[in-house]
């Protein structure tokens, strides 16, 4: 099963579109420009981007074992 997770490596401010972009398998720029429209669009983005930055889990680190 996918779940949504902030990006660790297509990360600007806190990884939220990047992570975005990852689940939907699009482009991280599309997503970004998407969000900036919204937050031009009354102010509504900022608000949505900063729950989303607070809830969406980051993404869990891959340790590998060498042994």
């Amino acid at each position: 099963m996918k779940k949504l997770y902030k990006s660790n490596t297509q990360k600007m401010l806190m990884g939220v579109c990047g992570g975005i972009a990852e689940y939907f398998s699009i482009d991280p720029t599309l997503v970004r420009l998407i969000w900036a429209v919204l937050c031009l669009w009354g102010g509504t983005g900022v608000l949505v981007y900063i729950i989303a930055a607070i809830i969406i889990p980051e993404k869990p680190s891959q340790i590998i074992d060498v042994n």
